[in-house]
């Protein structure tokens, strides 16, 4: 077997081990990596079709027991628990308070507003001819889309980010208040990520609920606290801190990467955004392998209800089951010489959405928009665009992310 451990966060250094999923894909059976107490190690599944079963099997498979690698007790899950970690008919009474704001339908209404603050976010960048392409671009777009969804001011933006970067950065020294693995983030056990920027986020949360409640406003905020759930049971305190916190992060933290590892793939292959320059009406389709190679999250983890055999391997019940949505992005069995950034390819059914289960990412149809207007703006402006020093790296093998990417535009 392998000597592959995918608990190794030295593994993930310089972005996606590709050649560790390739090989871990090529063996037999699920991979079982080690992990540090307190943990107790993880099988992972690297291969599309393993990925899917898994993912589609949610009574056997649950989300219930949390989908980070951190092992939590039936206190934290009480108070940690969203719709991530919510599975049955409560997961499907949460998702359905959303998921109207979510549609195509619903997305599409912010077209123009997109439109303008692409234009807004690229003036600004381009202007300087030498920028860092997240801090200017890629990280600025969406969370201005989000502060319009939450409708807050963009005074708040700023903030909005540093939250986000400190939750998603808790393996990352640099990006965390307190590591996850330091024995001080005990005092943070019972909010999401072990960080204090919980905390900060939920209070947040609670003076926009205050001026919210009993009014009928259709922003984010307003129908989670004004709308009666469908399964009856109404939104408590935490269920309204736990699912305000992952719009914060869920609406960020993805597209951002999504966006600066699209712009690195495109210097990476010139021909692409020359193609793309060339047949601009290509771009709502490439978004697909925009998402598929960026890979934006590595992972949600699962948990087996009950001893199960898989693929002729035991799976004991309580144990943690990691589908790898990075690996079956590579897949050879699925995607035709998938180590190549192909905007043309078709079909894609890539998972970086996740594939085929309850939990397929509610706010895709936002995510594609935001992606399409972005770089249908973008390619039409620059005749190139090089990289002028190191891409840094978010320390995380559970989001895929580039915390710095020093570039030059050379405008058309």
């Amino acid at each position: 077997m392998s000597n592959i451990n995918l608990a190794d966060l030295d593994l993930f250094q310089n972005g996606a081990p590709w050649a560790a999923f390739e090989e871990l894909r090529a063996q037999p059976g699920l991979h079982w990596s080690d992990e540090d107490a307190p943990n107790h190690g993880f099988f992972s599944a690297t291969r599309y079709s393993d990925i899917v079963k898994i993912l589609r099997d949610s009574e056997t498979f649950t989300s219930e027991r949390f989908t980070n690698l951190e092992e939590v007790d039936a206190e934290q899950e009480e108070a940690r628990r969203s719709l991530l970690e919510t599975d049955g008919n409560r997961h499907r009474a949460l998702r359905r308070l959303l998921q109207g704001q979510f549609t195509p339908q619903a997305v599409s209404k912010y077209e123009t507003f997109l439109r303008g603050i692409t234009a807004t976010t690229l003036d600004g960048a381009f202007a300087k001819g030498s920028f860092d392409f997240v801090d200017e671009v890629a990280a600025d777009f969406p969370i201005r889309v989000l502060a319009k969804l939450l409708d807050v001011p963009d005074s708040d933006i700023g903030q909005l980010i540093d939250w986000g970067n400190r939750m998603v950065g808790n393996t990352d020294p640099e990006s965390a208040d307190i590591l996850i693995s330091d024995p001080d983030s005990e005092k943070y056990r019972l909010v999401p990520f072990r960080s204090p920027a919980a905390l900060e986020v939920f209070a947040y949360g609670d003076e926009l609920a205050r001026e919210r409640r009993g009014k009928n406003g259709t922003d984010l905020v307003s129908v989670l606290v004004n709308t009666k759930m469908s399964d009856g049971i109404p939104l408590t305190e935490r269920d309204f801190h736990t699912n305000f916190l992952l719009l914060v992060v869920a609406g960020n933290e993805t597209t951002r990467h999504t966006i600066t590892h699209t712009m690195n793939n495109l210097m990476n292959n010139p021909e692409q955004l020359a193609l793309l320059q060339e047949r601009p009406d290509l771009i709502p389709w490439a978004v697909e392998e925009f998402l598929r190679y960026a890979s934006p999250v590595y992972h949600f983890r699962r948990t087996a209800t009950k001893d199960v055999e898989f693929n002729g391997q035991l799976i004991r019940k309580g144990q943690k089951v990691v589908p790898w949505f990075a690996a079956g992005n590579r897949d050879t069995s699925v995607f035709e010489n998938p180590d190549a950034f192909d905007v043309t390819r078709n079909p894609n059914e890539h998972m970086s959405f996740g594939r085929g289960g309850p939990h397929m990412c509610l706010g895709n149809a936002l995510a594609r928009i935001e992606l399409r207007i972005m770089f249908e703006d973008l390619v039409g402006r620059v005749s190139s665009m090089e990289r002028t020093g190191d891409i840094d790296f978010l320390r995380s093998n559970f989001v895929h992310g580039i915390k710095r990417m020093p570039v030059k535009v050379n405008l058309r």
